[in-house]
Order: structure tokens, then sequence, then C-alpha cells
């Protein structure tokens, strides 16, 4: 008998499995908060690209990061909450397995190009124990890689123009008058154009939008002596740059390409936005809405219903499952994962999704990070936010966490999950702390 028939017709991605093993592309936005995006309602950006890749694909209203970036990229790319794997800021355990691993040992080509910063972030004089520590991007599971802030701190160079970037093992020279974005864009194209039969991944951390604020090369500015002369006026022409870059890469891509837009925290706080009409803060740093709440866009044609608006809740650990099954890559053998697979809506369907995000941050040790007193803990749904030390918010009415409430039905059953994860190792304290000695 033939199954398709049997089955009604019904299409694979019906059924619940991919057509076949996607080519994906994961982009990576840096500091840019979901009010930065025309469709999410912005009035101060023009981001057509974006928005192209929203109204052909799948909108996620309520995509949670952590407020930092090397916490997110952490749960990012393993799919587990920080306490499980966290040693100090910019710094990756070197035996810690990525979805650069998983996919190459699948049969995937696999790149990066963008951000790294996993080794060696600290400066010679601060904290010394955590120089040169970390894994290296030469180990991080991908086979090809063009990456700034790949070496020592004080080496990185710029990101934007005139810009300092290591790939494949060398360091390129010679790039004064470049941009780093358009380079990382070249480099990725070149990748998925090769004529290999096997599927590919690629990871686009991207350096934009993160300050400094600088010129673009659609800035008058950027062809003078101020090419790296930041300046927050430019800021918004660093996300129309991002957008526009974004756009050329996607446009030459295979047609059936899973793409998927995300960011990795809010957007700077010394940006404020217009959205829907109001004035939006930048919040990167808080665990309030305006530092987790980012955009999260997704487009696979032929499986993705064009046009779709979705209100789970997405957290950055999600991503590590949702792609292993696109691609049928098993994530046994990786310890304990946090993650909840969104594959499901992604194919149309319900799914499950989570009831509440669990939150477990602390960016020490590290430079600049020495400001901390302890470790946030939180978890929250769509509506209510329970920290551990006790506070509740309705943060749906108070996005800015600004009185405290009470609801006790609410508090027992968020409470449940803080003290679940507590029992898992959440309660852990950066060792070497203030909060950790008590």
């Amino acid at each position: 008998m033939n199954r398709r028939r049997f089955l009604g017709g019904l299409t694979a991605a019906a059924l619940g499995a991919p057509p076949q093993r996607p080519n994906i592309l994961l982009i990576l936005a840096d500091d840019l908060g979901y009010e930065c995006l025309s469709c999410y309602g912005s009035q101060t950006y023009k981001t057509p690209n974006l928005d192209r890749l929203a109204a052909e694909g799948m909108l996620f209203r309520y995509a949670f990061a952590q407020p930092l970036c090397t916490p997110t990229r952490m749960q990012l790319m393993t799919g587990k909450y920080n306490f499980r794997n966290w040693q100090a800021f910019g710094i990756m355990d070197p035996k810690e397995r990525t979805f650069g691993h998983l996919f190459r040992e699948n049969g995937y080509r696999t790149a990066i190009a963008g951000k790294w910063q996993f080794w060696s972030y600290n400066p010679p004089a601060f904290e010394p124990q955590w120089r040169g520590k970390g894994q290296r991007i030469d180990d991080a599971g991908f086979d090809e890689y063009a990456v700034w802030h790949a070496g020592h701190t004080e080496d990185k160079g710029s990101r934007y123009g005139n810009p300092t970037i290591y790939s494949n093992g060398a360091l390129q020279k010679n790039l004064t008058g470049q941009y780093g974005e358009d380079l990382f864009a070249d480099f990725l194209l070149q990748f998925v154009k090769k004529p290999d039969p096997k599927p590919w991944f690629a990871y686009w951390p991207l350096a934009l939008t993160h300050d400094p604020f600088v010129p673009t090369p659609d800035t008058p500015e950027f062809q003078g002596p101020n090419r790296l002369k930041p300046d927050n006026r430019f800021f918004k022409d660093m996300v129309e740059y991002m957008d526009k870059v974004v756009g050329r890469v996607v446009s030459q891509l295979p047609p059936d390409t899973l793409i998927l837009f995300f960011s990795d925290n809010g957007t700077h706080q010394s940006i404020t936005s217009q959205l829907n009409g109001q004035p939006f803060p930048g919040g990167k740093g808080l665990t309030t809405e305006a530092g987790t709440r980012v955009p999260l866009l997704v487009r696979w044609k032929g499986v993705t219903p064009p046009g779709k608006t979705s209100d789970d809740l997405i957290d950055s650990c999600d991503f590590l499952p949702t792609l292993c099954a696109a691609a049928g890559i098993p994530t046994r053998g990786l310890g304990p994962l946090d993650g909840v697979s969104f594959l499901p809506q992604l194919q149309g369907r319900p799914g499950r999704p989570r009831p509440w995000i669990y939150s477990w941050y602390d960016p020490r040790p590290g430079a600049d990070k020495e400001n901390w007193t302890r470790t946030q803990r939180c978890v929250f749904d769509h509506q209510w936010k329970l920290y551990d030390d006790g506070r509740l918010y309705h943060w749906a009415r108070d996005p800015r966490e600004t009185t405290p409430v009470e609801n006790p039905a609410v508090r027992a059953r968020l409470q449940a999950v803080l003290t679940r994860y507590a029992r898992q190792g959440g309660s852990r304290e950066i060792p070497g702390t203030a909060a950790a000695a008590k």
C-alpha cells in the first residue's frame, strides 16, 4: 500500500517529522530588544527585511533571553540553565559540548561567523585565575569560523570599522576600511554555497547592535576620520544596517532553509525607542522585561505557517533541543537539558508550550561585573514573576517591576518551581563572592 495515500496525503511535517534534514541558519543579534523591530511595533527603526521574514514565517511575542550576552549564549549553545555550567563571564568550560559539536558529529557541515568571546575575557590585571581559560573557537564544534574576540580581550580590536577577525586559524590583516558584519556575511555566504551534498548548520552571532555605537557603511561619517568615534545617534543606523545585511544573506539562501532570528538580551540602557506610541527605555543588564524580552522570528518555507504569531513562552535554552529535533539529532549524553523543543509550533501544531521560564542569573566573576552582589533567581509566566528573595510582581501590568504585590495562589505555584531547581543545584552562589561565603 502507498503509505502517503494511506495517510491521506499528509506531509512529513504534518506528521511531526521534518521532510528532510534542513539547512539551518541561526542568527543572534547583540543587545537588541524586541522594541527595535517594526514588526513588533517599533516606530523608531525601519526593518523591512526582518519584517518580511516575520510575514513569511512566525513571530513569537514572548521570547526571552538572559539580561547579558554570555549567560544567554551559554544557554543557547548548550540547552542548559546557567547554574548547571556557569564558570565566569566570557568563559565556557572547554569540556562543554555545544550545538556545533552535535551537528558536526551527526553529518552536518558547521560554521560560525561573528562574536565569540568565550575565552580569556578578563584583562591581565583582573582576576588572573581566569586568564587564558575558556573554550577556544577552534575546539567549539565548527568546521569553519570567522570570529571577533577569539583571543585575549585586550587584543580583540574593533568588531565594526577596520575589524579584527580570526578566521580558520589565521588572524586576518589589512582590513582597514572594511566593516566586520559585511565580512561575516560574506564568509557565511561562501560557506553555504560550497558544492557539498551534506546539509549545513550556520550560527551567526552578529556583532550588531552592541556598543560602541559607531557609523556603518551607510553612514556618511564612515568614510572619514570618525569611523570609530561613538555616538548614540548612530544606534538607529546600526539597527537598520543589521536589517540590511541580514536581508542580503537571507535572500541568497536556499528557499527551504530553516532561519531563526533571536537576540541575546535587551537594548542598551542609554537608548530609548518608540514602541506602539510609547517611549521604551532599553534594559540591558536588568532582569525586567526591557532587559530580557527579545525578538524571535522563524521562517521555514513549507513548514512554518506564514504570518502566524505565537504567544508561547520561548527561552534561550529551548533552541538546542528545537534545532536537534528539526535535524533528527539525538541529545542523549548531554546530561540534564532544560530546553523545551518548540518544533511542533514551527510545524503548525500546538506542541507542549512551557508554562513558565526559570532564570538563574549572575555574570560574576568577570571584568566590570564586580558590582553584582548576589545571584538573581526568578521564575515567571505571561503575567507574574517571583524572585527567590520573595518579591512578586504582576509584570504584565508593571513591566518595570516598580511595586511588589501579593497573590498567595500565584506565589505558591511559582515557588514550587524555584524550590524544584534549588534542589537540583540552582541555589548555588558563585564561588569566592560575598554571597557564597554566607
